[in-house]
C-alpha cells in the first residue's frame, strides 16, 4: 500500500495546502479527513484545476473543491474486485476505510495491477459445437464467436490472467485449430496454455475432458465452460471454497420464472387458495466449478461424464460439495438472443483499458 500518511489533510485545510500534499504524495491525491480520521473527501490535480476554472482562490477551504463521495474499498475486499472497480471508474487510487469510514490505507492502480500469481490451474472447456447458435457456428466453435470484437474465450481467459492465474488447460474438439492458432502457448499473455484434445466423434461432456489432464493438480482447480461471460471474482470463489473445506464448489445463479396464470391450491377436492401469477425462484448451475485433486480423481478416464454426475459421485463418496452464489454479471452465450445481448452488454460491462496486449 502507498504511504497514506503523506496524503492526509484536515477538513480545514486550504486548496493551496491540498496542492502541496498532492505534489508531495506518491499517489498524487489528498485525502481530506475530520478530527477522528474519517474520510470526508478526496482531491486530485483535476479537482484543483476545475476549481481554478470556476474562479475559486487557492486560499479558500479545500471543501469547496473536494469530491465528497469518493469510491472507497475495505480491508477484506478481493484485490481483483478492487482492480475492476478502479478500471471501470478510471481512477488511479482508492482509499481503504474501515466500517466507520476511518482511513486505513490507500491503494494505487499500479499496486492493484501487481496481482500475485496463483498456483491454481484453470481448465476451460471449449470443445462444444454450439448447435443452438447456428448458423454462426457453422464454421466457428462457439467459444471463438466475437463479443465486442474479441472471442468469448479470450474475454474469459484475459479476465483470469488479470486475476493472477497463469497455467491453463483448454479442451478442444470442434474446429480445434481455430482455438489453438489464436491462443498458441499463451506466452503472448505471459501465461501457459496446454490443450486437451477430445476425439472428434466422442465428446466427453462437461467433466470427462478433465480426466485427460497430463498430471494431477496440486491445488484446487477452476473448471469453467468456455461460453460464459462473467465478472466473478475468482479469488473470492477460491476463498469461499477453502473456507468451507469441500471437495467441490459449484457456482449457482438465481433463476426466477413467473407462472402466467392464477395457480390453484386445493385441499382434496376443495379450493383452498388462488395465487395469482406466482414467481418461482430457483438456483441453477452457472457452469463454473472448483475441484480439489481428490474430486478430479473420481472422473473416469476417457468416457463421457458430466459435472452434475461428478457432484453426485462426490456426495456418494462422502465428500462435501458446496455452492457459491454468483451475484456478479453472468451470461451463458448459448442462443442467438444471448449472443446479441452479450454484444449489447459488452461496452457497458467489459470494455476497460487493457493491461495486456491483445491479438
Amino acid at each position: 500500500m502507498s504511504n497514506v500518511e503523506q496524503t492526509l489533510i484536515p477538513i480545514a485545510a486550504s486548496i493551496k495546502q491540498a496542492i502541496e500534499t498532492i505534489e508531495r504524495s506518491e499517489a498524487k491525491v489528498a485525502l481530506v479527513i475530520d478530527e477522528s480520521r474519517r474520510l470526508m473527501g478526496t482531491v486530485t490535480d483535476g479537482d484543483v484545476r476545475r476549481g481554478i476554472l470556476r474562479g475559486i482562490g487557492l486560499d479558500e477551504p479545500v471543501a469547496r473543491i473536494m469530491n465528497t463521495a469518493p469510491r472507497v474499498a475495505h480491508p477484506d475486499d478481493d484485490p481483483a474486485e478492487m482492480l475492476d472497480m478502479m478500471r471501470r471508474n478510471i481512477c488511479r487510487q482508492i482509499p481503504i476505510v474501515d466500517a466507520d469510514g476511518h482511513v486505513i490505507a490507500l491503494k494505487t492502480l499500479e499496486e492493484a495491477l501487481r496481482v500475485p500469481a496463483r498456483p491454481n490451474w484453470v481448465f476451460l472447456m471449449a470443445g462444444g459445437r454450439g448447435q443452438r447458435l447456428r448458423p454462426l457456428t457453422d464454421d466457428c466453435p462457439k467459444p471463438m464467436l466475437p463479443i465486442g470484437g474479441r472471442p468469448i474465450l479470450q474475454i474469459i481467459f484475459e479476465s483470469l490472467v488479470r486475476q493472477g492465474f497463469q497455467r491453463f488447460f483448454i479442451s478442444v474438439n470442434y474446429r480445434r485449430e481455430m482455438v489453438q492458432n489464436h491462443f498458441g502457448d499463451g506466452s503472448h499473455w505471459d501465461a501457459r496454455i496446454e490443450y486437451v484434445e477430445e476425439e472428434e466423434n466422442q465428446p466427453l461432456g462437461t467433466a470427462g475432458a478433465v480426466s485427460l489432464l497430463p498430471e494431477r493438480p496440486d491445488h484446487p482447480m477452476i473448471v469453467m465452460n468456455g461460453d460464459i461471460l462473467t465478472k466473478v471474482a475468482f479469488g473470492s470463489l477460491l476463498d469461499f471454497h477453502a473456507e468451507h473445506q469441500c471437495a467441490g464448489t459449484m457456482c449457482v445463479r438465481d433463476y426466477t420464472q413467473q407462472v402466467p396464470y392464477g395457480v390453484i391450491e386445493i385441499d382434496e377436492h376443495r379450493l383452498s387458495e388462488i395465487v395469482e401469477k406466482p414467481v418461482k425462484r430457483y438456483l441453477v448451475n452457472a457452469g463454473i466449478y472448483v475441484l480439489e485433486p481428490e474430486a478430479v480423481d473420481l472422473i473416469p478416464s476417457g468416457v463421457p461424464y458430466d459435472m452434475p454426475t461428478l457432484f453426485d459421485d462426490m456426495r456418494r463418496n462422502g465428500m462435501t460439495a458446496s455452492v457459491f452464489p454468483v451475484r456478479e454479471y453472468w451470461l451463458d452465450v448459448g442462443r442467438i438472443d444471448d449472443f446479441n445481448k452479450a454484444n449489447d452488454d459488452y461496452f457497458r460491462e467489459f470494455l476497460e483499458f487493457e493491461t495486456k496486449p491483445l491479438r
